[in-house]
């Protein structure tokens, strides 16, 4: 209900340009300067071997050729990889580029924080309540209304069992600097529903925030909804019943010296 998932296929660039090893690396300096990019991958038979940036050249001994100075241990992503896992694992990282691969290690693209914001601004939080807000009046036949607010963290009932560690150091960061999405609420009765927004309302509690920026969508009367009987069964009522992950590893992401671990394993 919450609209469509997007993924890296759909903002990461694909016509990337990429270096050999055997690159001199003075080519790379003056590729740099004409380019006006700082980093490129580093491509040998096809498939990526590393990533060679501005820090390497400036930071690392001088060497004739890209290989004696790139990086080798990447993160790397499929491209059905969704954008809030990616956002998610280069924030966690502190990498601003990632390369995308395919199934062979071979390169098809590449992902940027300047992607990231694209995609976040692309979102269009309005459009995502309107569609909750008309799903619901289908659903129960009945006519709602709309308010953006402030709704008191605890009065939010959460209904999701679990969330992420690095992705609340991300909301919480966005919190602190007044960037962060409104959540999404149902007010049922006297009850104020939480459906989208669990990793900003887990770190507004975290860090004593006492209210919440919020989309209500208020039906006018009391109507127990199947996510709110979802949360029942699952006992979970309170931001303290919420599993913390602490955990950033995903099936599509991985580090390049795995693949290579497992090319070689398979010769």
């Amino acid at each position: 209900m919450a609209g469509k998932k997007s993924f890296v296929k759909d903002y990461m660039t694909e016509n990337v340009i990429s270096v050999a090893p055997d690159t001199k690396t003075e080519e790379v300096i003056d590729l740099m300067k004409k380019s006006h990019h700082n980093s490129y991958p580093v491509v040998k038979d096809n498939k990526l071997v590393g990533m060679v940036t501005a820090f390497d050249i400036v930071a690392k001994k001088r060497t004739e050729t890209v290989d004696g100075i790139m990086t080798t241990s990447l993160v790397v992503a499929d491209q059905n990889l969704s954008i809030n896992d990616a956002s998610r694992v280069m924030f966690r990282r502190g990498i601003s580029r990632m390369p995308v691969v395919d199934e062979n290690g071979h390169l098809v693209g590449i992902i940027t924080n300047t992607d990231m914001v694209r995609s976040h601004i692309e979102r269009s939080t309005p459009n995502k309540v309107e569609y909750f807000k008309k799903t619901l009046e289908q659903l129960y036949g009945i006519h709602t209304t709309l308010k953006h607010m402030e709704v008191e963290t605890n009065k939010l009932r959460p209904t999701q069992d679990r969330v992420y560690a690095d992705e609340l150091e991300g909301r919480a960061y966005e919190l602190e600097k007044g960037l962060a999405e409104p959540a999404i609420v149902v007010k049922t009765g006297d009850r104020w529903i939480l459906v989208d927004g669990h990793h900003r309302a887990v770190a507004s509690s975290q860090r004593g925030y006492e209210t919440v920026d919020s989309y209500v969508i208020d039906l006018g009367q009391d109507i127990k909804l199947g996510m709110e009987k979802t949360a029942d069964r699952a006992g979970i009522k309170t931001f303290d019943d919420i599993e913390i992950i602490d955990d950033d590893k995903h099936p599509l992401i991985a580090l390049t010296e795995s693949l290579q671990d497992q090319e070689g394993k398979g010769d």
